[in-house]
């Protein structure tokens, strides 16, 4: 599903995001106040602007309102960031995600209410990227362009369900091999399509993006009803 994403920030990391995020095809917008970070991007994404993404009507005039995601990657400038994703929350801006320094600097982003705070030192880009669109994977492992292995906690829909009644495994409804259920301290690898899905249960899936996204809605549209 395509998205509208901004991303603040320049340096390696944000733009390891920006293209990657572009290449698959959503819309980027890259914000830094660097006129020559800017201008090196420019030609990798959908639109760069040189901009102060701590100024509130800045934020404004760049239409908050019409993204999915922002993205704040200035983790060195540590107030800057606080700042950044404080006036994006308060703009309405869906989902928030804040890079971190360090843990401190991590709980204060936590705090202020960042949907998701994220470590480049410990998650490289790319990963970030590939597991925007999908917010309730715990864990992401790209394999090849818009397919990888992902690990998912087990939602209320899928309890007392066999693997074959919620569509999983091979020649499954949506197309997603499940290599192995973590249940608890016992592993159950490559499991039969009549296993029986647990309470508390993780499991390790393998397919594309957009089968995994697909999965992941229709779970989404039954959590109401638990």
């Amino acid at each position: 599903m395509k998205k509208q994403v901004l991303i603040i920030g320049m340096g390696r990391f944000g733009i390891s995001l920006a293209t990657t995020l572009f290449s698959m095809g959503h819309d980027v917008m890259a914000v830094d106040d660097d006129e020559k970070k800017v201008q090196n991007i420019s030609t990798q994404i959908t639109h760069a602007v040189q901009a102060d993404a701590t100024d509130e009507a800045v934020l404004r005039e760049l239409g908050i309102g019409n993204f999915d995601v922002a993205i704040v990657t200035m983790g060195e400038a540590i107030q800057n960031s606080v700042l950044c994703t404080i006036l994006l929350k308060k703009l309405g801006v869906p989902y928030v995600i804040a890079r971190a320094e360090n843990d401190l600097h991590g709980t204060i982003l936590d705090k202020i209410g960042a949907d998701k705070v994220v470590y480049p030192e410990r998650e490289m880009g790319i990963r970030v990227a590939h597991g925007l669109t999908l917010t309730d994977v715990q864990d992401y492992i790209p394999v090849a362009p818009s397919y990888g292995v992902s690990k998912l906690a087990t939602s209320p829909y899928s309890v007392g369900k066999s693997l074959s009644d919620i569509g999983l495994g091979r020649g499954g409804k949506w197309g997603l091999a499940v290599l192995l259920i973590r249940r608890g301290k016992e592993v159950i690898v490559t499991p039969d399509r009549a296993e029986v899905v647990r309470q508390g249960d993780i499991l390790i899936v393998s397919g594309s993006d957009e089968k995994l996204e697909q999965f992941m809605a229709e779970t989404k549209k039954h959590k109401e009803e638990y």
